[in-house]
């Protein structure tokens, strides 16, 4: 069962008179000097909970790096990370690389891209692994994304088209214990170092539904999850042209899994195609778990 909690039963005292182990905060970041900064100075200002607040840049062109830097962030190149892997493919893989610089016992990945981010977005993810010590050892968030209409309106749960019209349906139709999960794609995620190390991390968009499968694996079932209420996630929505691709790596994942359990017995991995014909190859790549490559050191 799939443990509930809101934000606010996790106020910053009282996990700092909690916290026993240290914590790292990893922000994977792509063009988002619009975001970085803010961000940056409210997860310092929570002096006594973050040990480490580390950024991985995907080479962006826009200064967030030296934004991040300039306000006391430890700042690393996604391409300077693990690089006999060679290119670094999207997100996931950025995730994946900062274990190689994360210090902390506890892992918080967070999304740089939030507006008007506030701290309870770490404090919230940090909550459960803290104050409820071992019974909770992997922790998603959920939230409402408000998204603006053509006219400006406001709409306040319209924001996750990709989950609620992909993810959610496979989920629920294939893997229902996961389909309790309000946000699954929410790209805020927290664990102990020594679980993230477990798993293997599927590169780009794939890498949310990826590691749910993984953790429910590893976990023997949703024991063992929570998820946090955040309350509101405002962040820029890509165009409907983009979503394509995304909930394409979303079904290949999902088409992946059911072929691996004997589900779906073809073999065929056809590109997404465009309404205007265009063939977008989604691959899923895996990156293995962390842990391997320290037993080859």
């Amino acid at each position: 069962m799939i443990r509930p909690f809101h934000h606010s039963q996790f106020p910053l005292e009282l996990l700092r008179e909690r916290k026993r182990e240290s914590v790292t905060v990893v922000l994977p970041t792509r063009e988002v000097a619009d975001t970085i900064g803010p961000i940056v100075e409210r997860l310092l200002s929570l002096d006594g909970l973050v040990d480490q607040l580390l950024v991985v840049d995907a080479a962006s062109q826009d200064g967030t790096a030296d934004i991040a830097a300039s306000l006391g962030a430890d700042v690393r190149q996604e391409s300077q990370l693990i690089p006999e892997f060679g290119q670094v493919l999207g997100k996931g893989d950025a995730m994946w690389r900062a274990l190689d610089a994360a210090e902390g016992e506890l892992i918080v990945y967070l999304d740089s891209d939030t507006r008007d981010f506030a701290p309870h977005f770490a404090t919230g993810m940090l909550g459960p692994l803290i104050c409820e010590e071992r019974d909770v050892r992997f922790v998603k968030a959920h939230f409402r994304r408000p998204y603006a209409s053509v006219e400006g309106e406001p709409r306040p749960v319209d924001g996750g088209r990709v989950t609620e019209l992909t993810a959610r349906p496979l989920l629920s139709a294939f893997y229902p214990e996961l389909a309790a999960l309000i946000q699954p794609l929410s790209g805020e995620v927290a664990a102990r170092r020594s679980f993230f190390d477990q798993l293997p991390f599927a590169t780009g968009y794939a890498i949310e539904t990826s590691m749910l499968l993984h953790a429910r694996d590893l976990l023997g079932g949703t024991d063992g999850m929570a998820q946090v209420d955040l309350e509101e996630r405002r962040n820029h929505h890509q165009p409907l042209r983009a979503l394509g691709p995304m909930a394409y790596a979303v079904l290949r994942v999902i088409l992946e899994r059911l072929r691996e359990e004997g589900r779906l017995l073809d073999d065929h991995a056809p590109p997404f195609q465009t309404a205007d014909g265009q063939l977008i190859q989604v691959e899923i790549v895996e990156r293995p778990p962390y842990a391997t490559l320290r037993a080859r050191a």
